[in-house]
C-alpha cells in the first residue's frame, strides 16, 4: 500500500508501522506491568525534539479534573473517556463525513500524546486495527496515524475528551470559537436547543468548507493495479474495434531515486554540450560568411537586371535593413541559445503547427540555397570554357558530386569555412582595389556613358526601379538566417559581434562592387552576362584574374551547396529528435555515419525544384528572394510571440516593440514587389511550400491518417475476409499502439490544477502519445506539494486517451539531474517540457535542454 501514499517521498513505511503500533505497544505495556494503574499515556519520544508542553504534566489532580468534566459533559463514564489534544475542532463540513469514506487526511488532532483508563487503551486498540485492517481492505491508504485517529474520532465523538494542544491548562469547553457548541464542536452529538446547520447553502463555500472536497480527492477509490482500462460509455467509432482501444491505462506513481549510471550519462551529455561552444566570432562569422559574402555572385546579376545603373542606391537600402534584423535576433538568441533556429524559437514560444511551417520555410530556404549555389557555379564555369554538356546538366552534376561528398563523411568545419572564406575575401579585396585604381586612370566616362543608357524617363519610373532592385538586393543577405541555426556551437556573449563581421562586409562588398562595375564595364555587357564579377576583374587586372575570380565563385559556390546539405541534414535530425518527422531520417551509413535518407532526400528535392524551373536560374533566384524573406519574417513573429507568450524569459537586449513592427511591415512590402518583378515566383514558392508543409504535416499526424485509413478499411466488411487485406487492420493497430506508446515528460513545480491541464492539453493537441510521465523533483528542504498527487489522478481520469504517471524524483532541479533523468525514463531532453522560467531561475533553457511550453 506504501506504493500509492501521495507523501511517500518523506515517510517511509517503517515509519508508519512504528505510528500505526502506538495503540498496540500502550495495550501491550498496560497488560504486561507488575502495577495496576488507573490511567495510562503514550507520548512519542520524537515530539522531545523541541520544548514540550506535557513535560511537567499529567498531575493526577489535573488528570481527574480533566475526566470528570468530560463525564459530566458527554454523559459516559469517566473509565470510558480516551483522551487526545486537539489542534482545532472538526470543521462543520465534517457533518457529511461517512465511515466509506475513509481516514481523514486534515489536522484536527494530535497523535503524539493519548491515554485512558486500562480498559479504554484496551478498547481504542480494538477499535483502531479494526478500522486500520477493513480500509486497508478496501484499498485505501492508511499511513499517518492521525488520519485514522480524525476518522474514529467522528464515528465515536462522545468517548473522546481533549484540550488545546498548545495550552494544556485550559478547561475542555474554554477556547472555543462562538460558532462551535461543545467540547467537540460539530462531533458532539446534536443538542436538542440548538438548531442543526442546514445541509445545503445557497452561498459558495468558504476556503474551510472546501477542505472537505480536498479530503475526498485525496481519497478517490481505482481499480486495483494491473491491467485495467479505463472505460466509457461513448460507443467505438470504428464497426470492429471496440472502444477500449481509445482508452489508455490507470497511471501510476513512482518514487525514484536516480542510480549512478544515470548521474553519469548526464554529465556526459552536460560536457558535450558545453564542448560544443567552441566558435568564436570569426570562426563562427565564416560559417554562415561563404553564403552571406558569397552571395554576390548572384546577387548583383539579379538586381542589375531589373534596377539598371540604380542598382548601388537599391543595394544600399537593401543592406541596411538588416539594422532592424540585428537586435530582434539578438534578443532571441540571448533567450534561446538553441539549434535549429527559427523552428526552435517557434516550437519553445508556440505550437507545433506554426514550428512546422518554420521548419519548411527553413528546408526550402536550404534547397534554394544549394540549387542557387550550384547553378550559379555551373554558369560561371560555362562562361568560361565550353562545356560538353548543356549548363543544367553540370548543375546536376555538382548536385551529384556532394551527395557524395556528403554520404562520405566528410562534414562542414569552421576552420575550412575560415579559410575558404578568407580566400574569398583576399580576392574580393584586391578586386576591389584594382578597380578604384582602374576607375581613377579612365575617369568617369564609363559610368557617365551607362547613366545616360540606363536611366529611367520618370521619377516614377525610377522610384519603381530603384524598389524592385531593393527587392531583389535582399538575396545580397541570404545567409544571415543561418546563423541562429548553429548558435548553441557559439560561445556565449559573440552572436552580437558575428551579426556586425558579417553585416559591414556586406554592405561594402555589395554596393562598392556594384559601383565599380557601373563605372568600368560598359551597361550592354553587364545585361547581357551573369558572370559579372569576372568582367569587373578581366577589365581591371586581366584575363588570368577573370580565370581566378572564377575558380573562388566555384569554390564559394561548392561551400553553399555542401551547407545547404549539412544544415537540412541538421534539420531533419532535429525533427527526428522532436518525432516530427519517421525515425529512418535519422539512420546512418555503418561506415561514414552519414544519414543517407536525409542527404538524399534532400538531394531528390532541390533537383526536382530545379527541373520544375525548366533549369532557369533567375526563377530559382527570384524565388530564394521570396523564401529568404518569409524566413527572415519568422524572427520577428517569433519575439512578438516570446513578448506575449513567454515574456518572464531572461533576455538582453530588450527591442522596442516599433522595430518588431517594423520587421513584420517591410517583409510583406518586399516580398509584394518580389512578386510583381516576376509573379510566376510565387507560384513557384508556394507549390513547393504547401509540398513541404503537407509532408510535414503527414508525418505530424501519423496516427490521425493510421485512424482515418482503419475508418475507411473498417467500412468494407469483406477486407476482413481477404486473405491478402485482412491482416491489414491488425497491423494499422499495432502501428497506432507502437506512436502511442512513445512517452514525453512533463517537469512541474507545483500541483497547481490549472498549470497541469494545459500542459496536458499541449501534449494531447501536439504530440503522438498516449503515455505522459509528469515529474516532480523533490528535496528534503520543501518536499512534495500536497494536491500534486491528488491532481494528477483527476487529470489521469479527465484524460482516458492518455495514461498519465506521476514521478517524483529526489534531488534538485538542475541540468545534471535532468539529464540523467532522461537517460533513465530514455526519453530525450527535447520532449521533456516544462514552463516558462522567471527571471530569478539560475540555468537558462539551453542549459536544460527542454521544451517550454507554458507562460
Amino acid at each position: 500500500m506504501h506504493a500509492i501514499d501521495r507523501e511517500r517521498s518523506r515517510h517511509s513505511a517503517e515509519l508508519y508501522a512504528i505510528w500505526n503500533g502506538k495503540p498496540y505497544y500502550l495495550d501491550e505495556a498496560v497488560k504486561n506491568s507488575e502495577k495496576q494503574y488507573s490511567y495510562a499515556f503514550w507520548s512519542d519520544a520524537g515530539s522531545f525534539r523541541s520544548d514540550h508542553v506535557y513535560r511537567g504534566w499529567p498531575s493526577s489532580a489535573r488528570i481527574e479534573e480533566v475526566w470528570d468534566e468530560g463525564s459530566r459533559v458527554s454523559g459516559v463514564a469517566k473509565e470510558d473517556l480516551l483522551f487526545f489534544p486537539m489542534w482545532e475542532p472538526p470543521h462543520a463540513s465534517m457533518k457529511d463525513w461517512q465511515e466509506a469514506l475513509g481516514p481523514v487526511d486534515t489536522d484536527f488532532s494530535e497523535g503524539s500524546f493519548f491515554g485512558g483508563s486500562p480498559q479504554t487503551v484496551r478498547w481504542w486498540k480494538e477499535l483502531f486495527y479494526l478500522y486500520h485492517d477493513y480500509y486497508l481492505s478496501q484499498g485505501i491508504f492508511v499511513g499517518k496515524d492521525q488520519t485514522l485517529i480524525n476518522a474514529l474520532f467522528l464515528l465515536h465523538p462522545s468517548r473522546v475528551i481533549t484540550v488545546w494542544v498548545s495550552d494544556p491548562d485550559a478547561p475542555a469547553h474554554q477556547g472555543l470559537v462562538s460558532s462551535i457548541e461543545g467540547p467537540l464542536g460539530s462531533c458532539e452529538p446534536q443538542r436538542t436547543d440548538a438548531p442543526h446547520p442546514p445541509l445545503a447553502s445557497s452561498n459558495p463555500p468558504s476556503f474551510d468548507e472546501s477542505q472537505f472536497d480536498v479530503i475526498l480527492r485525496r481519497q478517490r477509490v481505482r481499480p486495483p493495479l494491473g491491467p485495467s482500462r479505463k472505460s466509457t460509455t461513448i460507443p467505438s467509432r470504428f464497426l470492429n474495434l471496440s472502444n477500449e482501444f481509445e482508452f489508455a491505462g490507470w497511471g501510476s506513481f513512482i518514487n525514484l531515486r536516480l542510480e549512478a549510471s544515470d548521474y553519469e550519462a548526464g554529465e556526459a551529455r552536460i560536457k558535450m554540450n558545453d564542448g560544443m561552444k567552441i566558435l568564436g566570432q570569426f570562426t563562427a562569422s565564416a560559417l554562415a560568411g561563404n553564403a552571406v559574402l558569397g552571395s554576390v555572385f548572384y546577387a548583383l546579376p539579379a538586381v542589375v537586371g531589373v534596377a539598371s545603373v540604380y542598382s548601388p542606391i537599391s543595394l544600399f537600402i537593401a543592406t541596411l535593413t538588416l539594422f532592424v534584423w540585428r537586435p530582434i535576433m539578438e534578443e532571441l538568441g540571448s533567450a534561446f541559445p538553441i539549434c535549429g533556429a527559427p523552428y526552435s524559437y517557434l516550437l519553445n514560444i508556440s505550437n507545433k503547427s506554426l514550428a512546422l511551417l518554420g521548419a519548411a520555410l527553413l528546408f526550402l530556404d536550404f534547397a534554394s540555397t544549394s540549387v542557387v549555389s550550384a547553378a550559379t557555379a555551373t554558369s560561371y564555369l560555362a562562361g568560361e570554357v565550353a562545356l560538353p554538356f548543356p549548363e543544367f546538366v553540370g548543375t546536376i552534376i555538382v548536385l551529384l558530386i556532394f551527395t557524395v561528398v556528403s554520404l562520405s563523411g566528410m562534414k562542414e568545419s569552421a576552420r575550412v569555412a575560415l579559410c575558404v572564406l578568407t580566400l574569398h575575401m583576399v580576392t574580393m579585396t584586391i578586386l576591389i582595389i584594382a578597380g578604384a585604381v582602374h576607375w581613377a586612370n579612365i575617369g568617369n566616362g564609363q559610368i557617365i556613358e551607362n547613366w545616360h543608357n540606363g536611366k529611367a524617363s520618370s521619377a516614377s519610373e525610377v522610384a519603381k526601379q530603384i524598389f524592385n532592385g531593393f527587392c531583389l538586393g535582399m538575396l545580397g543577405l541570404t545567409g544571415f538566417e543561418c546563423i541562429p541555426a548553429y548558435i548553441a556551437r557559439i560561445k556565449p556573449g559573440r552572436l552580437p559581434l558575428v551579426l556586425r563581421n558579417l553585416h559591414y562586409p556586406a554592405i561594402a562588398l555589395n554596393c562598392v562592387l556594384m559601383t565599380l562595375v557601373l563605372a568600368i564595364v560598359p551597361l550592354e555587357s553587364i545585361l547581357q552576362g551573369d558572370n559579372i564579377s569576372s568582367l569587373l576583374a578581366e577589365k581591371t587586372i586581366g584575363k588570368g584574374m577573370r580565370s581566378f575570380i572564377v575558380v573562388n565563385a566555384i569554390i564559394v559556390l561548392c561551400g553553399g551547396v555542401l551547407t545547404g546539405i549539412l544544415s537540412a541534414c541538421e534539420l531533419l535530425e532535429q525533427l527526428t529528435l522532436d518525432r516530427m518527422i519517421p525515425k529512418s531520417f535519422s539512420r546512418t551509413m555503418p561506415v561514414t555515419n552519414s544519414p543517407y535518407i536525409s542527404v538524399i532526400s534532400f538531394i531528390a528535392f532541390s533537383a526536382a525544384i530545379y527541373a520544375s524551373t525548366g533549369a532557369q536560374l533567375s526563377i530559382v533566384s527570384k524565388m530564394f528572394s521570396l523564401v529568404w524573406l518569409v524566413v527572415m519574417s519568422l524572427f520577428p513573429l517569433a519575439l512578438l510571440l516570446l513578448k506575449f507568450n513567454r515574456g518572464r524569459l531572461l533576455r538582453t537586449p530588450n527591442t522596442p516593440f516599433w522595430v518588431v513592427l517594423l520587421a513584420l511591415t517591410l517583409v510583406p512590402v518586399v516580398f509584394a514587389g518580389n512578386v510583381v518583378v516576376d509573379p510566376t515566383t510565387a507560384g513557384y514558392f508556394a507549390v513547393y511550400l504547401i509540398a513541404i508543409v503537407f509532408f510535414f504535416s503527414a508525418t505530424q499526424n501519423k496516427t490521425r491518417i493510421l485512424k482515418w485509413s482503419y475508418g475507411i478499411y473498417d467500412q468494407f466488411p469483406s477486407l476482413h475476409r481477404w486473405s491478402l487485406t485482412k491482416s491489414y487492420g491488425e497491423r494499422i493497430i499495432n502501428l497506432m499502439r507502437t506512436l502511442k506508446r512513445q512517452p514525453v515528460g512533463i517537469l512541474v513545480k507545483t500541483d497547481e490544477i490549472n498549470n497541469l491541464f494545459h500542459m496536458i492539453l499541449y501534449v494531447r493537441d501536439n504530440e503522438e502519445t498516449a503515455c505522459v510521465k509528469i515529474v516532480h523533483f523533490v528535496d528534503e528542504e520543501f518536499g512534495v506539494p500536497s494536491e500534486l498527487e491528488a491532481n494528477a489522478r483527476i487529470l489521469d481520469e479527465a484524460f482516458p486517451e492518455i495514461t498519465i504517471d506521476l514521478i517524483i524524483v529526489t534531488g534538485c532541479f538542475n541540468p545534471i539531474n535532468v539529464a540523467a533523468l532522461a537517460h533513465r525514463l530514455n526519453i530525450p531532453p527535447s520532449l521533456m517540457f516544462m514552463s516558462c522560467p522567471g527571471p530569478t531561475f539560475k540555468y537558462r533553457v539551453a542549459d536544460l535542454g527542454t521544451r517550454i511550453i507554458t507562460l
